[in-house]
């Protein structure tokens, strides 16, 4: 074991190579804050999370000014103190997007740290569960994709082994979406399965109209239907609806979910390592389902949540979205539909060193030494 020496924090901007919009919001680029941590023995280990185009320098601030320089003289190896204690010295921002965010690219920076010391990949350092996951893909899914082109993209993941796609719905009348939907059906057949993100679009009479089209389609899940802090709503509209209810990337603490869980306002838990806070809480709620016997689906992050899948005997498929390319010198491990956790040490991320140096974001590098 080692203390904290020596901390880098930067920020890269990665712009989609798609066009991504959804019924609320547009993914214009993702602001990707990093965290490289250094202990006495000259390991190194890096984290990351992300924005989708705002609040990335909030994010980089609360690092610099509060949660970095409580981490230095540390012991590395104490990620569960070390996480308890940043969330403590900011309680009075938690919890909130913001500081799950960079408490994510220090957690993240830290469980990388552990495993390279321990010469352990990741999902075999966490659980080991499973030696692969299924895939689904939303990139072909977007809203303002015209239908062939859905159908187009949905037929070609099949073909390559995919498990399923996703569509995202909230087209001003039902019809559209069911338009929408029921081609992509028709041309898949029934044994590729289809899910629906709403990205919390709907009022709660919408989205129990919304949920009986989706049955009459057989959609697998329904994310994110109402606004994440609409529990009440989710609990009613679970209850009613034949399709499950799918929630997690708009909620920011294991209490959250916790709260989700025990209301049985989902099916499918969602689960985000970079907005949770990082692989410590993520675990948590991926156990707390699992003792609750539900599904574990993270959104995005396919590159990190590999792993982490992989590690939980509950997981059920991974998001398919690369953002991270321009940053890296791995790829996702694609054999026959299914994505392979790496093997490498750490989070198994391969990060190209000099394309994020030529991506820095002017002013957010910093460094802080014992």
């Amino acid at each position: 074991m080692a203390r904290i020496a020596h901390v880098e924090i930067l920020m890269v901007t990665l712009v989609p190579l798609v066009k991504r919009t959804d019924a609320i919001q547009s993914f214009v680029a993702q602001e990707t804050p990093m965290v490289r941590i250094t202990d006495a023995e000259g390991a190194v280990g890096t984290g990351y999370s992300y924005t989708i185009g705002t609040g990335g320098p909030a994010v980089v601030s609360l690092l610099r000014e509060t949660l970095v320089p409580r981490l230095l003289g540390r012991e590395a190896e104490e990620i569960e103190a070390i996480w308890r204690d940043l969330l403590f010295a900011t309680h009075a921002t938690a919890v909130g997007a913001i500081t799950s965010i960079a408490l994510a690219a220090i957690d993240t920076a830290l469980w990388d740290l552990r495993c390279r010391r321990a010469k352990l990949p990741l999902w075999r350092m966490a659980g080991g569960a499973k030696p692969a996951i299924p895939l689904y893909s939303t990139e072909g899914g977007w809203l303002h994709i015209e239908t062939p082109a859905l159908v187009e993209d949905a037929l070609a993941v099949k073909a390559q082994g995919f498990a399923g796609s996703k569509v995202k719905v909230g087209k001003p009348h039902l019809a559209e979406d069911r338009a929408r939907l029921s081609a992509v059906r028709a041309a898949v057949g029934d044994d590729f399965r289809l899910m629906v993100d709403a990205n919390q679009a709907f009022h709660y009479h919408e989205a129990l109209l919304r949920a009986r089209m989706l049955a009459e389609v057989g959609i697998s899940w329904f994310e994110e239907p109402m606004p994440a802090d609409d529990l009440t709503g989710h609990a009613r509209l679970a209850e009613r609806s034949a399709v499950p209810i799918a929630v997690g990337e708009s909620l920011y603490s294991p209490g959250q979910f916790a709260d989700y869980m025990q209301a049985r306002a989902c099916s499918i838990v969602q689960v985000d390592v970079g907005r949770v806070g990082g692989i410590t809480p993520w675990l948590k709620v991926a156990h707390m389902a699992e003792a609750m016997n539900l599904a574990v689906c993270p959104h995005f992050l396919m590159e990190l949540h590999v792993s982490l899948v992989c590690a939980i005997p509950n997981s059920w498929m991974l998001e398919y979205i690369p953002q991270l390319d321009p940053i890296t010198e791995t790829r996702l491990d694609i054999r026959n539909g299914l994505a392979h956790p790496p093997e490498t040490p750490g989070l198994g991320i391969g990060w190209d060193k000099e394309a994020i140096a030529r991506q820095i974001v002017p002013g957010s590098r910093s460094e802080h030494r014992v």
